[in-house]
């Protein structure tokens, strides 16, 4: 995807994010965010969205802290998160090509890398917020391309760090193979933090384990916002167990 896909997504999701906020109301729980309410995706998700702005902006060119989550509530939370989507696709959208600031994932450049992590980001979080509508949850479509392409920021970018949990103690091979879209990823597990090889089709390796169905429903179990079961499970479904235990993305 292009920088101005990565954008443009973003501005639908955080639209469709705000949308089903405001619908379902702050107080309402977010079933695939266990202990959540709508407004803890909301402070949290603006938090995110402001902190990422800093960066675009101003340029930092080292980490720099976010300012924390907003104390408010109700249709207050609802507008402070508009007016921080808002001014997070202007920026991303008035950024120069040459734009150098801190990154923390692999990526062409940093405005890529910003414009992709908060699509992604926002897109996830607009699942959750519809999962909270009435009368038990109306989650829309992601689209292919952006499901497929968060497989691949998820698999081969944040599990390609060493801090991933995702592990084994002997190398096993897991594959996640996407029915509508092609795209097939090679994860090599070990010890060692995940190492992610994609390409379409089969590549001749034997995998110990393979996850399959459509990049919407593959995406969306791998950041565990669907339950067991939602996709295919081939050979030993330790693995797939294992994914769902240790591979939580936390804010830290």
């Amino acid at each position: 995807m292009t920088i101005d896909e990565h954008i443009g997504a973003l501005d639908t999701a955080g639209r469709a994010l705000a949308e089903a906020a405001a619908e379902a109301g702050t107080d309402a729980e977010v079933p695939t965010c266990p202990g959540w309410r709508v407004r803890d995706l909301l402070r949290h998700t603006t938090m995110v969205h402001r902190w990422a702005t800093g960066f675009v902006v101003e340029g930092y060119t080292s980490y720099h802290p976010d300012g924390g989550e907003p104390d408010l509530d109700g249709e207050a939370l609802v507008a402070h998160f508009r007016e921080g989507h808002t001014r997070l696709v202007e920026a991303l959208r008035a950024a120069p090509e040459s734009l150098e600031c801190w990154t923390f994932l692999p990526a062409p450049s940093p405005l890529a890398f910003w414009a992709r992590r908060q699509a992604h980001e926002t897109a996830v979080h607009r699942v959750d917020a519809e999962s909270a509508l009435p009368p038990a949850g109306r989650p829309g479509p992601v689209d292919p391309a952006l499901a497929a392409d968060g497989i691949d920021e998820l698999l081969r970018a944040f599990h390609g760090r060493e801090r991933s949990r995702v592990r084994t103690p002997e190398p096993r091979i897991l594959r996640v193979r996407a029915t509508d879209t092609g795209d097939v990823w090679t994860v090599r597990l070990s010890p060692e933090a995940p190492r992610a090889e994609w390409g379409k089709g089969d590549d001749g390796i034997t995998a110990d384990c393979e996850l399959s169905g459509t990049a919407e429903r593959l995406c969306l179990t791998l950041w565990n916002r669907l339950p067991e079961g939602a996709v295919t499970v081939a050979g030993d479904a330790s693995l797939a167990r294992l994914w769902r235990e240790t591979s939580a993305i936390t804010w830290s």
